[in-house]
């Protein structure tokens, strides 16, 4: 290993630049609360980058973009085209991409499935756990089926001990579960903290641009869900995955958040089973698998996820309330659009919601964002608070105005062509979407919230009418 630059730690306001030799609660200079981190100050004020394995020699010099060949440093193609869809079209030479979600929620699993496809292509795989003993690792490993060929696992912590483990076994991809564990000898804070978990992603960076080894970071997250450690954490990588979920059921998602390299819509579906996290192929029909036909308070929105329709239950339920104020509860919805949605049935439509708690529900345990499914929710509540169960066969779609008018979404021939695809016999979409005639469907148009419900539940199809 090469001499590393003398250096120091330091502590620095986050906020106004301004120095300090001990740590402080309150940066003396601007007044900021929390904001000073332990950073390193280095002797060689020419060359602050680190000097240690994988340092490119001598100053970098100016390339025409035309001239740059990517044909060198092709993507790594993954046997996941889940994974490969959400990193868009696979891994790159020298990335860094950091998966964070709950904890037990597969990070771990995630990872070292992609470790053993690696090793399963003849490729070296260098697995860095801080959290787990080697054995423990192993035992994962048996259990999903990986034999482990291939696959260097080292438990370490100590960041300088990685980087030197790294240069000598030269892997085609290096996995370090998890960042929050890794420490900076030099520096005196413990794992985790702002400063360690900063200076340890930017030479971690610096080894895998200089050596062309995209680097896989598991991190933690806040209860809140955002990835713990420095906001500056998620600017410093290259690709932030999350893998979302509900524990208790079987479906994961994985969406990207950032990525310079493709898209961020896209996502990738998995079902956790004992074997590890398997592709979903048909998403829509694994989450209708188990609707129940000819409830209230039960519809189906196709939605788009990246480039992908994906049909949803939405599921709803009002009651009279118990309390002196009623609850709006939300799950896989944004709580706030759930509050608009019931204020706009109870002024626009005269639903009289107002005395009852109202639980909205997406079934499989995924949550969608997208304004597209404001007709489902309005829909759902609305045939709950009846008692009466939407048109059996029928899909819905379409955004919430305030004036309680219905407008029109992006993409609507490609959610109908899902639809068609999973056998529904008729669509409710707005007045104001232009779509050409589908055949095998009946397509259904209204121009408010009041006349959504309305025809819906007296549509034809609908036995109870």
């Amino acid at each position: 290993m090469q001499k590393r630059n003398r250096s120091k730690s330091t502590y620095v306001c986050q906020q106004c630049g301004a120095k300090s030799p001990k740590p402080s609660g309150r940066c003396s200079y601007c007044g900021a609360w929390e904001s000073i981190v332990e950073t390193l100050e280095r002797d060689d004020k020419g060359n602050r980058s680190w000097t240690g394995p994988g340092k490119n020699s001598g100053p970098s010099a100016a390339l025409e973009l035309s001239s740059i060949s990517t044909e060198s440093h092709p993507r790594v193609k993954l046997p996941f085209p889940e994974v490969n869809r959400v990193l868009g079209g696979g891994l790159v030479s020298g990335s860094l991409v950091l998966v964070g979600g709950d904890p037990g929620i597969g990070k771990s699993t995630l990872l070292l499935q992609i470790a053993g496809a690696i090793a399963d292509s003849g490729k070296t795989a260098f697995y860095v756990t801080g959290e787990e003993s080697a054995h423990q690792v192993r035992l994962r490993a048996q259990r999903l089926g990986i034999g482990g060929d291939k696959i260097f696992i080292l438990p370490e912590t100590n960041l300088t001990a990685i980087l030197e483990s790294l240069d000598k076994a030269k892997p085609a991809l290096a996995i370090i579960d998890s960042i929050q564990t890794t420490q900076a000898e030099e520096l005196e804070s413990t794992p985790g903290s702002v400063g360690q978990v900063r200076e340890c992603t930017l030479r971690l960076m610096q080894w895998a641009k200089s050596q062309n080894v995209p680097v896989l970071l598991a991190g933690h997250v806040t209860k809140d869900g955002a990835i713990a450690g420095p906001r500056v954490l998620e600017h410093m990588v290259d690709v932030v995955l999350y893998l979302e979920g509900e524990q208790s059921g079987n479906f994961r998602l994985l969406r990207s958040v950032k990525n310079r390299f493709g898209s961020t819509n896209e996502i990738g579906i998995f079902e956790m089973q004992g074997s590890g996290l398997v592709e979903v192929e048909n998403p829509s029909a694994a989450l209708l698998s188990e609707r129940p036909a000819s409830t209230p308070g039960t519809i189906v929105v196709p939605t788009i996820e990246g480039t992908r329709p994906l049909l949803v239950e939405i599921q709803a339920l009002a009651n009279p309330t118990t309390y002196s104020m009623p609850r709006r509860t939300a799950s896989g919805l944004d709580a706030n659009r759930l509050i608009m949605i019931c204020a706009l049935l109870s002024r626009r439509a005269g639903l009289p919601i107002g005395g009852m708690d109202v639980i909205a529900n997406v079934a499989g345990g995924i949550r969608v964002d997208e304004p597209a499914v404001d007709l489902g929710i309005a829909l759902a509540i609305a045939s709950s608070a009846r008692n009466a169960p939407i048109a059996e066969g029928m899909a819905v779609f379409g955004e919430l105005g305030l004036a309680g008018e219905l407008r029109s979404v992006s993409s609507p021939e490609r959610r109908i062509d899902e639809a068609v695809s999973m056998g529904f016999r008729s669509v409710l979409v707005p007045a104001t979407s232009k779509i050409a005639k589908r055949n095998g469907i009946e397509i259904l148009r209204a121009s408010s919230i009041r006349e959504a419900i309305a025809i819906t539940l007296k549509h034809p199809l609908n036995e109870r009418e």
